[in-house]
């Protein structure tokens, strides 16, 4: 946890509870110590859709749908694609989309996620929205095919950039077997931070989030 333990708890007793299906289903995942978005990032995404408005969204890395769902439900008039490559999350992803009854508007895709992005940008799709919520090591892979799939004024989205923050330690302070995935989050954030293409705002809410517009 990036803010002390109860400022999070004030900030998240302000929020408005979600719809029961997705209450019992975060509160499923859970149970079963998979993870889903924390409920800053449930917040923030919220505001982002409200403010925003996408009629199609990208996310990479569904694990059980909840995120998907959570987007579908209040992002009004959506249409999300949802990339997951975990075979023991494909199958339960499938069954929450449907008993959802948004498998009209969310289109899960499977396999390899970088290769999925690289055909996606051959085919010249396009976004408004794009939410990364994967495994942290690849994360700057993604972004170059991500920057072509996103339409300009379109916002792009990361979650879980700050590493619990250890992300402002020394890669010597960090877990050895942490290390290659801490430099690769530093790299993602420092090229996006740079990137003239984005503005970008980094925000120390769950386990961090980036929030950048495409500007052209």
């Amino acid at each position: 946890m990036i803010t002390d333990e109860r400022t999070a708890a004030y900030i998240d007793s302000l929020q408005s509870d979600n719809t029961p299906f997705l209450t019992e289903l975060e509160n499923n995942a859970k149970q079963q110590g998979i993870p889903v978005i924390r409920r800053p990032a449930q917040s923030l995404l919220k505001f982002v859709l409200a403010d925003r408005q996408p009629s199609r969204i990208l996310e990479i890395g569904t694990a059980v749908g909840f995120s998907a769902i959570f987007m579908a439900t209040y992002g009004g008039d959506v249409f999300i694609d949802t990339i997951e490559n975990y075979e023991k999350r494909i199958e339960a992803a499938r069954e929450n989309i449907k008993s959802a009854g948004m498998d009209d508007r969310i289109s899960l895709i499977t396999g390899d996620a970088q290769e999925i992005l690289e055909r996606f940008a051959d085919e010249q799709r396009s976004y408004d929205m794009i939410f990364i919520d994967a495994a942290k090591g690849q994360y700057p892979a993604y972004l170059t095919p991500c920057r072509k799939l996103l339409v300009p004024g379109g916002v792009l989205v990361a979650d879980n950039v700050l590493f619990d923050g250890d992300i402002v330690s020394s890669r010597f302070a960090v877990r050895r077997r942490d290390r290659t995935i801490h430099e690769r989050m530093r790299q993602f954030l420092r090229t996006l931070s740079e990137d003239e293409e984005f503005t970008t705002t980094i925000l120390p809410i769950g386990d961090g989030m980036t929030l950048s517009v495409k500007c052209r």
